[in-house]
Protein backbone atom coordinates (compact mmCIF):
# COMPACT_ATOMS: atom_id res chain seq x y z
CA UNK A 1 0.00 0.00 0.00
CA UNK A 2 1.66 3.46 -0.99
CA UNK A 3 1.23 5.90 1.88
CA UNK A 4 -0.03 9.16 1.44
CA UNK A 5 2.11 12.18 0.57
CA UNK A 6 3.72 13.61 3.98
CA UNK A 7 2.80 10.98 6.44
CA UNK A 8 5.68 9.55 8.98
CA UNK A 9 6.65 6.10 8.71
CA UNK A 10 5.34 4.57 12.08
CA UNK A 11 6.99 2.03 14.65
CA UNK A 12 4.80 -1.15 15.58
CA UNK A 13 2.95 -0.51 18.70
CA UNK A 14 3.48 -2.21 21.99
CA UNK A 15 0.79 -4.23 23.11
CA UNK A 16 1.70 -3.42 26.14
CA UNK A 17 0.85 0.19 25.59
CA UNK A 18 -2.25 -0.40 23.56
CA UNK A 19 -3.47 -2.87 26.70
CA UNK A 20 -2.45 -0.14 29.61
CA UNK A 21 -4.15 2.85 26.92
CA UNK A 22 -7.48 0.80 27.45
CA UNK A 23 -7.07 -0.36 30.55
CA UNK A 24 -6.39 3.60 31.92
CA UNK A 25 -8.94 4.89 29.38
CA UNK A 26 -11.84 2.01 31.57
CA UNK A 27 -10.18 3.24 35.13
CA UNK A 28 -11.16 7.01 33.73
CA UNK A 29 -14.55 6.05 33.31
CA UNK A 30 -14.74 4.57 36.27
CA UNK A 31 -13.44 7.20 38.16
CA UNK A 32 -15.69 9.79 36.00
CA UNK A 33 -18.83 7.92 37.08
CA UNK A 34 -17.62 7.46 40.54
CA UNK A 35 -17.13 12.07 40.63
CA UNK A 36 -19.43 14.41 42.16
CA UNK A 37 -22.26 14.58 39.39
CA UNK A 38 -22.06 10.93 38.67
CA UNK A 39 -22.95 9.77 35.14
CA UNK A 40 -23.68 12.93 33.02
CA UNK A 41 -25.09 12.12 30.14
CA UNK A 42 -23.24 15.21 28.70
CA UNK A 43 -20.05 12.91 29.59
CA UNK A 44 -18.13 11.19 27.13
CA UNK A 45 -16.84 7.61 26.96
CA UNK A 46 -12.85 7.58 27.23
CA UNK A 47 -12.98 4.23 27.04
CA UNK A 48 -15.49 4.03 23.87
CA UNK A 49 -13.30 6.97 22.20
CA UNK A 50 -9.66 4.85 22.98
CA UNK A 51 -11.31 1.45 21.49
CA UNK A 52 -12.42 3.16 18.55
CA UNK A 53 -8.54 4.38 17.94
CA UNK A 54 -7.10 1.20 18.30
CA UNK A 55 -9.57 -0.90 16.68
CA UNK A 56 -8.88 1.69 13.42
CA UNK A 57 -4.90 1.77 13.75
CA UNK A 58 -4.50 -1.81 15.07
CA UNK A 59 -7.85 -4.20 13.65
CA UNK A 60 -5.43 -7.64 14.42
CA UNK A 61 -5.18 -6.79 17.34
CA UNK A 62 -8.31 -4.80 19.06
CA UNK A 63 -11.78 -6.24 17.88
CA UNK A 64 -15.41 -6.96 18.65
CA UNK A 65 -14.39 -9.68 21.70
CA UNK A 66 -12.18 -7.13 23.43
CA UNK A 67 -14.79 -4.38 23.19
CA UNK A 68 -17.74 -7.41 24.20
CA UNK A 69 -15.20 -7.68 26.77
CA UNK A 70 -14.76 -4.12 28.25
CA UNK A 71 -18.18 -3.38 27.66
CA UNK A 72 -19.55 -6.09 29.89
CA UNK A 73 -16.79 -4.39 32.54
CA UNK A 74 -18.49 -1.05 32.56
CA UNK A 75 -21.96 -3.06 32.69
CA UNK A 76 -20.74 -3.91 35.59
CA UNK A 77 -19.05 -1.38 37.10
CA UNK A 78 -22.09 1.18 36.78
CA UNK A 79 -24.61 -1.57 37.83
CA UNK A 80 -26.58 -0.90 34.32
CA UNK A 81 -28.65 -3.11 32.27
CA UNK A 82 -26.29 -6.13 31.64
CA UNK A 83 -25.18 -6.10 27.79
CA UNK A 84 -26.01 -2.37 27.44
CA UNK A 85 -22.03 -1.23 27.36
CA UNK A 86 -21.38 -4.37 25.92
CA UNK A 87 -23.63 -3.99 22.61
CA UNK A 88 -22.61 -0.43 21.98
CA UNK A 89 -19.14 -1.02 21.95
CA UNK A 90 -19.77 -3.96 19.69
CA UNK A 91 -21.65 -2.53 17.76
CA UNK A 92 -18.98 0.82 17.57
CA UNK A 93 -16.28 -1.63 17.21
CA UNK A 94 -17.85 -3.49 13.97
CA UNK A 95 -18.72 -0.11 12.11
CA UNK A 96 -15.10 1.16 13.01
CA UNK A 97 -13.87 -2.26 11.78
CA UNK A 98 -15.53 -1.25 8.55
CA UNK A 99 -14.52 2.24 7.71
CA UNK A 100 -10.23 1.59 9.29
CA UNK A 101 -8.57 1.66 5.68
CA UNK A 102 -10.36 4.50 4.76
CA UNK A 103 -10.26 6.16 7.28
CA UNK A 104 -6.33 6.12 7.71
CA UNK A 105 -5.92 7.93 4.10
CA UNK A 106 -8.03 11.17 5.79
CA UNK A 107 -6.04 13.97 8.19
CA UNK A 108 -6.85 14.22 11.75
CA UNK A 109 -9.19 16.56 11.50
CA UNK A 110 -11.30 14.45 8.69
CA UNK A 111 -11.26 11.91 10.88
CA UNK A 112 -13.03 13.41 13.66
CA UNK A 113 -15.50 14.21 11.82
CA UNK A 114 -15.78 10.48 9.98
CA UNK A 115 -15.64 9.35 13.41
CA UNK A 116 -18.69 11.28 14.95
CA UNK A 117 -21.39 9.25 13.16
CA UNK A 118 -19.76 6.18 14.78
CA UNK A 119 -19.71 7.74 18.68
CA UNK A 120 -23.44 9.10 18.07
CA UNK A 121 -25.03 5.40 16.76
CA UNK A 122 -23.57 4.04 19.89
CA UNK A 123 -24.92 6.43 21.87
CA UNK A 124 -28.30 6.31 19.85
CA UNK A 125 -28.10 2.79 20.90
CA UNK A 126 -27.17 2.47 24.61
CA UNK A 127 -30.06 5.57 25.09
CA UNK A 128 -32.30 2.95 23.12
CA UNK A 129 -31.68 0.18 25.11
CA UNK A 130 -32.25 2.00 28.45
CA UNK A 131 -35.46 3.79 27.25
CA UNK A 132 -36.61 0.09 26.31
CA UNK A 133 -35.50 -1.26 29.96
CA UNK A 134 -38.09 1.55 31.62
CA UNK A 135 -35.20 4.02 32.35
CA UNK A 136 -36.09 7.57 31.87
CA UNK A 137 -34.79 10.08 29.42
CA UNK A 138 -31.96 12.10 29.95
CA UNK A 139 -32.36 14.93 27.94
CA UNK A 140 -31.29 16.74 25.02
CA UNK A 141 -27.90 16.81 26.85
CA UNK A 142 -27.05 13.30 25.64
CA UNK A 143 -26.46 14.65 22.40
CA UNK A 144 -23.32 16.45 23.56
CA UNK A 145 -21.23 13.25 24.18
CA UNK A 146 -20.76 12.50 20.40
CA UNK A 147 -19.36 15.70 20.05
CA UNK A 148 -17.23 15.78 22.55
CA UNK A 149 -15.88 12.64 21.92
CA UNK A 150 -15.18 13.65 18.22
CA UNK A 151 -13.41 16.73 19.38
CA UNK A 152 -11.16 14.57 21.72
CA UNK A 153 -10.29 12.62 18.72
CA UNK A 154 -7.33 14.56 17.35
CA UNK A 155 -5.71 14.92 20.99
CA UNK A 156 -6.04 11.52 21.40
CA UNK A 157 -4.40 10.28 17.89
CA UNK A 158 -1.42 12.44 18.82
CA UNK A 159 -1.15 11.43 22.49
CA UNK A 160 -1.38 7.03 21.62
CA UNK A 161 0.32 7.56 18.18
CA UNK A 162 3.35 9.64 20.03
CA UNK A 163 5.22 6.40 21.40
CA UNK A 164 5.04 5.11 17.55
CA UNK A 165 6.63 8.30 16.18
CA UNK A 166 9.70 7.92 18.57
CA UNK A 167 13.00 6.83 16.75
CA UNK A 168 13.69 3.38 18.23
CA UNK A 169 17.39 3.72 18.45
CA UNK A 170 17.94 8.34 17.97
CA UNK A 171 20.59 9.13 15.38
CA UNK A 172 21.82 12.79 15.33
CA UNK A 173 23.14 12.18 11.59
CA UNK A 174 19.88 9.53 10.80
CA UNK A 175 16.33 11.76 9.60
CA UNK A 176 13.97 8.97 10.83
Amino acid sequence: MIMPRGQQLLLPANPVFIWGSLLTAMMLDMLQNMALWGRAAWQPELLALVLVFWTIHQPQRIGVAVAFALGLCMDVHQSSLLGQHALSYTVLVFLAIGIHRRLLWFSVPSQAAQVFPLFAVAHALALSVRMLAGDDFPGAWIAIAPVLEAMLWPVISVLLLLPQRQAPDPDANRPL
